[in-house]
């Protein structure tokens, strides 16, 4: 038996993985919760495109600044040193290769590093791109925070071919899911790691797209 990763734990899973130094965007949805799980003494500066620089963990009910949001109209903390910047600076910063990474949500991932992460019908939550194409094109790298499966019908997000409109081709470096973590390659989809219990078989089966085994798998 295994056990899914909640929204909390994939955003963690993620923090694990984020070397010293880098400047990073956390897009809407779960990646906004990765930043609650760098610890103080690992400098790791976030970025929102609404302006902000150095954004610590969420804060405590007791402590919330109502001015202070990222991009999610979220409330975020200022780590020592943060600042704000003009919208038009901060879509600078994103548009021109500043960022070492940028983690977006999506609704679906192809062997060939394309996201479709907006949405094609009036009743889903995300109506319009914002600034994601701008982030997943501009930033050095891009990794995508996801659940492996519709909640629905449990159809893969990790697809042959995205069947959603594309934010950007090819752009895609490593995904995190409740199940996995999955590298882009030239030959497709590398299981990297897998929650505790889960096969290979058993996550091929939860996924459209073919899995190639890692070193460690």
């Amino acid at each position: 038996m295994f056990k899914p990763l909640d929204r909390n734990g994939i955003a963690a899973r993620i923090a694990r993985d984020i070397p010293e130094g880098w400047f990073v965007n956390l897009g809407i949805g779960i990646p906004t919760g990765v930043s609650d799980f760098v610890p103080e003494d690992r400098e790791v500066i976030f970025h929102a495109e609404n302006g902000v620089i150095g954004i610590g963990p969420a804060p405590a009910p007791k402590d919330i600044n109502p001015y202070l949001v990222n991009a999610g109209v979220q409330h975020i903390t200022l780590r020592t040193g943060g600042a704000f910047v003009h919208h038009a600076d901060s879509f600078a910063i994103a548009r021109g290769g500043h960022l070492d990474l940028c983690v977006l949500g999506a609704f679906e991932v192809s062997e060939n590093g394309d996201i479709a992460n907006w949405a094609r019908s009036p009743d889903e939550p995300v109506k319009q791109v914002g600034g994601a194409m701008d982030l997943a094109v501009g930033a050095k790298r891009l990794w995508v925070a996801m659940e492996h499966n519709t909640k629905g019908g449990g159809e893969s997000r990790i697809r042959r071919v995205c069947s959603y409109p594309l934010t950007a081709k090819g752009v895609v470096r490593r995904v995190y899911t409740d199940l996995a973590v999955l590298d882009v390659t030239p030959a497709g989809f590398v299981v990297v790691d897998m929650v505790e219990g889960l096969t290979f078989e058993a996550l091929q089966e939860r996924t459209e797209a073919t899995l190639i085994r890692g070193a460690s798998r």
